[in-house]
């Protein structure tokens, strides 16, 4: 051999050497000193340079260097932030505990450790509010609402006055995905809407994605909210809770085995029903009205890499009305999951989950005692795996199952014997999803992701299926077979996000999302109902498909303390459904001859500027928008406004520590009215009037705005107790915002009509009083 050769081989061999200069892994736990909660986004950051991670939903953090010396500090919001110094020769475990910030009022003033929006995260309409906004904003009543809360947000519209239905880039209600620890929940309201099943003392961490989702969410085509609840305190026992003047709560978490194990139970109840008997009238005495909730779950550390949990949900409204008409409605869900760390790299999420939504009617006339019942049942199983390949690449692996029971009615009589019963037929469904996503850091300023998500839809016998013509007759009828395959929808549901990182404090982000949605809500009331009705993909009712483009605009101004954000969208989706005129959609087996389909599409600009640090917080956000839909048979084929099509939509909240006793906040909302259908002309047949309709949505409701105002002082804070009062006053200057507008003719002059506006909810004021010992 050469002695050139013998050079140029040592040469080489120096290069990979160098080339493959020896990498490890550092990776654990970040948990809450106090209570030993894990802590989700948390930062890990190699202090002196531009590399970094955060924590995943359990807490989970993995960083991979090259072999060397470095300063990592770990940091979140609301805790001290942590540095250790790392000599990395090999892989190394570090779980990190960190402990409570500084609670003064100066220190609240200065501070400089404000929520900081991650600049180069590809990651588009995502909001995450913090248990201490949840906690500032006035609401209905004083009771702390997280879907009224996330109305504020640009993008996401409220469906009526105080109620907790929300719309997201025009999308229907039903258009969002609501989780609880990975449970959906099919109706998130208690009393028609004015509040939402969700108790705020139980909720850890909540999170909106309003387009360009991750991967792993699927189901829905506007929005995801991803709420998770408290894992309860492994340190010590607490107790908290609250007294108002409609409800009363009570939270109560401890170790079963300190370090190990914690306990969570949180329970609601309102007790309007105990009010209602003190009237002196009879016909109001005799009723009954109240919802409960019930949050709990367990956790347990069964070695350092395998933790168990357990949690579930449990609550129901009752309505009675003397003793001729009852309605009870609730939710169930529960969640078991099995979290497993394989190595530094790579960590596992299974879960068991289940979801039961249902409502009972009993009405009673005379002799007749009729009974209503209809339900929505889920059994899941899910899998995930997040292998963080490298310091550029964190890749996550999916699949879920569920197996969907949907019972849409079934009318029985326990006293007569000669009523005949009626049951809609029972529909089931397989859904099955498998998905894959990137988050790849391709330069300093550059970052991508980018994943698919593969759907496959089967609708499974017994039953009976249509076919029906585009008058919505029914030509012939299909007869299925227990557990026989009806029809499979399969779906490809690709994702890919871009940040480019502009300055130091700015970027741009642009993306790109498809979302399937296989299951439908089927109302045509104004506001949520307990009784709409849930229906899956039929051989006609076919999936929707929405695509949204978005691109965004970000900037940090002020050392952080201020932040800016401006998106804008454009959303198309197909197979949209909307009703024949006249249409009876509640006790009808065939529900498709009742129903329309189309197309929509959803355009706007949102912007939201909010102030994160300092005595003085909150946020301004506006959203400038449009939604149509264009549907054979409906305004003559043309575009037509949407239900929840708005124009103009305003919030504006602000927060201000006065001193260490008193802390104020206000909320200002004003958004355009409805789009609604009025009656266009009248014409009279035989001395009774009758109301003809022209264009579908064409009229609006008149504008909406309000005012709430809330205190809270700080009564005593000694040792591990503390107490405060909160007021609040919803509507403050007493606007009489219209809830419904209905017709009816003059009594005087049959010639003329009246329209009759009703509002709700003017000067309400609330106190409630809570402790945490």
């Amino acid at each position: 051999m050469s002695k050139s050769l013998i050079i140029a081989c040592c040469l080489l061999l120096s290069c990979l050497g160098v080339v493959a200069q020896a990498k490890f892994t550092i990776s654990g736990t970040i948990r809450s000193k106090k209570t030993g909660e894990t802590i989700i986004g948390a930062t890990v950051h190699v202090a002196g340079q531009s590399i970094g991670t955060v924590s995943n939903e359990y807490g989970f953090y993995s960083l991979t260097l090259p072999e060397g010396t470095y300063t990592i500090e770990f940091s979140t919001v609301g805790l001290q932030p942590v540095q250790k110094q790392i000599v990395l020769t090999a892989p190394m475990t570090r779980d990190i505990a960190l402990d409570d910030a500084a609670q003064s009022l100066k220190s609240v003033t200065i501070t400089a450790n404000a929520r900081q929006r991650n600049l180069s995260t590809p990651q588009m309409g995502m909001e995450q509010l913090t248990t201490k906004e949840m906690k500032n904003v006035p609401v209905l009543l004083g009771e702390k609402d997280v879907l009224k809360t996330i109305q504020l947000l640009p993008g996401i519209k409220s469906a009526g006055d105080g109620n907790s239905g929300f719309y997201v880039r025009g999308g229907a209600a039903d258009q969002n995905l609501i989780l609880l620890d990975e449970a959906p929940v099919y109706n998130a309201s208690h009393l028609f809407g004015f509040f939402s099943t969700f108790n705020s003392d139980a909720i850890k961490d909540l999170t909106v994605y309003k387009g360009g989702m991750p991967a792993q969410y699927g189901g829905r085509l506007s929005s995801v909210l991803d709420i998770k609840m408290n894992d309860g305190n492994n340190q010590d026992y607490n107790v908290s809770g609250g007294i108002g003047l409609i409800s009363s709560k009570v939270n109560i978490e401890g170790p079963l085995q300190k370090d190990k194990s914690s306990f969570l139970v949180s329970a609601r109840r309102t007790y309007v029903d105990l009010f209602l008997r003190l009237s002196n009238d009879s016909s109001i005495r005799n009723n009954t009205l109240y919802f409960y909730d019930l949050n709990a779950k367990l956790n347990y550390q069964l070695g350092k890499r395998d933790r168990l949990f357990a949690s579930g949900y449990f609550g129901a409204d009752n309505l009675v009305v003397g003793n001729n008409f009852g309605l009870k409605w609730g939710n169930g869900t529960g969640t078991l999951r099995w979290n497993h760390i394989f190595s530094s790299k790579m960590f596992s999420n299974t879960s068991l989950i289940f979801s039961n939504y249902d409502y009972k009617i009993n009405v009673k006339s005379g002799a007749n005692d009729v009974n209503i019942f209809s339900q929505i049942r889920d059994w899941n199983l899910k899998e995930e795996l997040q292998y963080y390949v490298s310091q550029r690449h964190n890749l996550r692996i999916g699949f879920n199952t569920i197996y969907h029971t949907m019972r849409p009615g079934e009318i029985t009589s326990s006293q007569l014997s000669n009523f005949n019963s009626s049951k809609l037929q029972q529909r089931y469904s397989w859904e099955n999803a498998v998905y894959v996503s990137d988050v790849w850091k391709a330069t300093d300023k550059l970052d991508l992701s980018y994943g698919a998500r593969l759907t496959a839809f089967s609708i499974l016998g017994a039953g009976d299926f249509f076919n029906i013509d585009k008058d919505g007759n029914i030509l012939d009828t299909l007869h299925y077979k227990s557990g026989e395959f009806v029809k499979t929808y399969i779906n490809l549901e690709p994702r890919l996000a871009v940040s480019y990182k502009l300055t130091g404090i700015s970027s741009v982000k642009a993306s790109y999302a498809r979302n399937v949605q296989n299951l439908h809500l089927i109302s045509n009331s104004t506001s949520s109902s307990p009784t709409d009705r849930w229906v899956a993909n039929t051989n006609i009712i076919r999936p929707e498909i929405s695509d949204q483009v978005s691109l965004g605009y970000y900037k940090n101004i002020a050392g952080n303390k201020y932040e800016l954000t401006v998106e804008t969208y454009y959303k198309t989706m197909q197979h949209q459904i909307d009703y024949r005129d006249g249409a009876d959609v509640l006790n009808n087996d065939a529900i498709e001859t009742q129903l329309l389909f189309g197309k929509g599409r959803a355009y706007g600009i949102e912007w939201l500027m909010k102030k994160k640090a300092g005595r003085f917080s909150g946020w301004v956000s506006y959203t400038l928008s449009k939604t149509e839909r264009k549907i054979d048979g409906i305004n003559e084929g043309k575009w037509y406004n949407a239900r929840q099509d708005r124009t103009h939509d305003i919030a504006v909240v602000g927060m201000y520590q006065l001193n260490e006793k008193w802390s104020l906040s206000a909320s200002w909302v004003y958004y355009t009215g409805d789009a609604v259908t009025f009656p266009s002309g009248k014409y009279m047949i035989n001395n009774t009037v009758y109301y003809y309709y022209t264009e579908r949505n064409g009229y609006r409701m008149p504008a909406y705005h309000r005012l709430d105002l809330g205190a809270t002082k700080q009564l005593r804070k000694r040792g591990r107790y503390s107490s405060e009062l909160s007021f609040s006053l919803y509507n403050a200057y007493g606007r009489e915002n219209a809830y419904t507008i209905t017709f009816r003719q003059n009594k005087d002059d049959m010639n003329k009509t009246e329209a009759v506006r009703t509002s709700l909810f003017r000067f309400v004021p609330s106190i409630s009083y809570n402790f945490k010992f």
